[in-house]
This record gives structure tokens, C-alpha cells and sequence, in this order.
């Protein structure tokens, strides 16, 4: 009967020493793409602030933060109740506004974009109104 000597920590640390480390390249399919026709946008993100609550359900402040996806869809995640709160996704963010942002003038409502760009429902004082809106009036 023939016994195999276990190997010794020198042998082990050769060993070691010889395997060859992976690249880490970014792989091409990882990358972003020029978007195609069908989908003129890529993702957007945007966050719901309501002044008011007239439901008294989902509260003030920051309510939802969501996306528009790159299809047009629009994926919303409501953050009441904590901690995980409720995700719900359009067919479009004019279909979401028509469903939870209009029906509610008194909720004063500002839909805020990462680029900045910030949309407003609902009734605000004049006090409340943004240097554009009072120089539309």
C-alpha cells in the first residue's frame, strides 16, 4: 500500500503563488448602449413630495421615489408603510400623475427630477408658487 505525502506549507504557498489572478475587465455586454429607436430615453429617477395629505394615508414630505425606464414605463416605490412600503408600475408617468397626482389638488405636489427639473399640482398659494409660475400668471 503506497501512502501520499500530504504536502508541506512551502509546497502550498508554490502552489498558491502559480495561479494566475483573473483580469477584471469591464466586460462589453456590462456597458452602457446608445439607446435604440424604440426607446428614446434611458432611466430617469424622480422623487414625490407632497406639501399636504388629504387621504391622511401616505403622508408629507418625500412620499414615493421612482423611475422612468428607458420603454417610458414608470415604476414607483411608495415609502409608507415602512420599513418597505409598496411598489407599483405605469405604463407611462402620465398615466401615474393622472392616477394619484391630479385627483389630489389640495396635496400640493412636486415631482422632483435628478436633473433637476421639477414639476407642480395642485393648489399653492402665491407664496408657494415658484418665480415661473408667478410670471406666467
Amino acid at each position: 500500500m503506497t501512502t501520499k505525502k500530504k504536502p508541506t506549507t512551502k509546497q502550498k504557498k508554490k502552489k498558491e503563488e502559480e495561479v494566475p489572478l483573473p483580469v477584471l475587465e469591464v466586460s462589453e455586454a456590462l456597458k452602457p448602449k446608445t439607446l435604440p429607436r424604440l426607446a428614446p430615453e434611458g432611466i430617469r429617477t424622480f422623487t414625490v413630495a407632497r406639501k399636504y395629505d388629504e387621504t391622511g394615508v401616505s403622508g408629507e414630505g418625500v412620499v414615493i421615489e421612482g423611475v422612468t425606464l428607458a420603454t417610458g414605463q414608470c415604476v414607483v416605490h411608495w415609502l409608507y408603510p415602512p420599513p418597505r412600503g409598496g411598489i407599483a408600475i405605469f405604463d407611462s408617468m402620465n398615466d401615474f400623475i393622472k392616477v394619484h397626482i391630479q385627483p389630489h389638488p389640495s396635496n400640493r405636489t412636486i415631482i422632483t427630477y435628478d436633473d433637476g427639473e421639477q414639476e407642480r399640482f395642485g393648489l399653492f398659494s402665491e407664496e408657494e408658487k415658484s418665480d415661473e409660475e408667478k410670471d406666467s400668471n
